[in-house]
């Protein structure tokens, strides 16, 4: 049976480690300057490098460099990747260490939703209050320039209520 050339391109290549930074970043579906990023923050060690200077990363390096591209893409801080990390080499861990890292995790996350649902509904209110017409007046802009952060009633829907 014959291939047809779509599948032969989709046929993955045998590759020879190590490899240079261009294809450990393709790999790990990053660009270049975030490998030498992390290499620069230590989460990636001891890569080693041709008489020229030239990087080589191993298939370890590139499964460690697809592990952070994950865990950045879930929205993990750097040092948290960091113990991450150190968690997966370390085989004597208990997952306990790992799970209350990612509990934790979920805490910010859930406080970063709750702070961008308060400014979304902030947000709401302001562009409800404004008539967005030709005149210059506008509640939006008066908000932002007022510098107070307003927890409650914004500003612009303050002005718009009857005296209370």
């Amino acid at each position: 049976m014959a291939t047809s050339p779509t599948t032969a391109r989709r046929t993955p290549q045998a590759i020879s480690w190590p490899v240079p930074i261009g294809t450990a970043a393709q790999r790990a579906g990053i660009s270049a300057r975030m490998v030498r990023h992390y290499e620069s923050l230590g989460l990636i060690t001891g890569v080693a490098r041709t008489e020229g200077g030239y990087r080589q990363y191993t298939e370890a390096d590139v499964h460690a460099l697809q592990f952070i591209r994950r865990a950045r893409d879930l929205g993990f801080s750097m040092e948290e990747i960091a113990e991450l990390l150190g968690l997966w080499h370390d085989r004597s861990r208990a997952s306990s260490q790992v799970k209350r890292i990612a509990q934790q995790h979920i805490h910010d996350l859930n406080d970063r939703i709750a702070q961008m649902q308060a400014m979304q509904r902030t947000l709401q209110t302001l562009v409800s209050c404004c008539k967005g017409n030709d005149r210059p007046d506008c509640p939006i802009l008066d908000d932002l320039a007022s510098g107070q952060a307003e927890h409650h009633t914004p500003r612009a829907l303050r002005k718009s209520l009857p005296n209370q």
